[in-house]
């Protein structure tokens, strides 16, 4: 009974949730995509532009003697890490999952291999990072891989409404990402009054975690919003 549920409720988000117009979705509906997808391409950028030569002797490494193997661990992290960033904006635009939902499940795909690869590789070189952080970074790590496989699960049940959840937690967690480089800039500039350690453990803990609150609130109220409208709808033909 829970399966049908969620999947007749899922199949009614696919048709009627990105437009309000069943069978006619139209792209521009959601504009926040366009700026999202800026971000994370200014992001891609500014992370990715330090190694664009792929040499290990200028690009900004920590120290890692004895370990030849963390250049190209990185480098496959840095790539499927990037892979993921740029699908994860493709699975939550509505568009693209009503319009074209092959599109939507094969970059879905993508994104749940991208994930798995770069969280199994950022596992293997988080130990070199500076201890102060690395607990943040090996919980968010394991959350994100969690989740994303779990939606994956959820996706192949039909269980969409979950799907949609699960998913939503992990681009939470993803776009820690580009919140750990804004709010790594504020701390480092006051590092006169706080110590460098505290940064450092609260910047690998406040993205992560403050973005799922985000989301959480963000579900709770769409589906505050969705129950009024079916009542209504549903009070309107009694």
């Amino acid at each position: 009974m829970t399966r049908d549920t969620n999947t007749v409720t899922g199949t009614s988000e696919r048709t009627s949730g990105a437009t309000g117009a069943p069978g006619r979705p139209v792209w521009w509906r959601r504009p926040w995509i366009i700026p999202l997808a800026l971000v994370v391409a200014a992001y891609l950028v500014y992370q990715l532009s330090p190694f664009r030569h792929l040499d290990e002797s200028t690009a900004p490494l920590p120290p890692h003697d004895g370990f030849p193997l963390y250049f190209p661990i990185l480098l496959v992290h840095m790539f499927f890490a990037t892979v993921s960033m740029i699908t994860v904006v493709l699975q939550v635009w509505p568009w693209l999952r009503i319009k074209h939902p092959r599109a939507h499940r094969i970059s879905g795909r993508c994104y749940v291999v991208a994930v798995l690869i770069a969280g199994v590789t950022g596992l293997i070189i988080v130990p070199f990072a500076p201890i102060p952080g690395q607990v943040g970074v090996i919980a968010a790590t394991v959350t994100w891989m969690a989740v994303t496989a779990m939606a994956f699960v959820r996706a192949r049940q039909r269980q969409f409404v979950r799907h949609r959840r699960l998913m939503l937690y992990s681009f939470a967690i993803v776009m820690n990402n580009v919140w750990g480089v804004i709010l790594g800039r504020v701390g480092l500039s006051m590092t006169d009054v706080i110590d460098i350690q505290y940064v450092q453990e609260g910047v690998r803990w406040l993205g992560w975690v403050g973005n799922l609150m985000l989301v959480q609130w963000w579900i709770y109220r769409t589906g505050d919003r969705r129950r009024a409208t079916r009542r209504t709808t549903s009070e309107a033909y009694q």
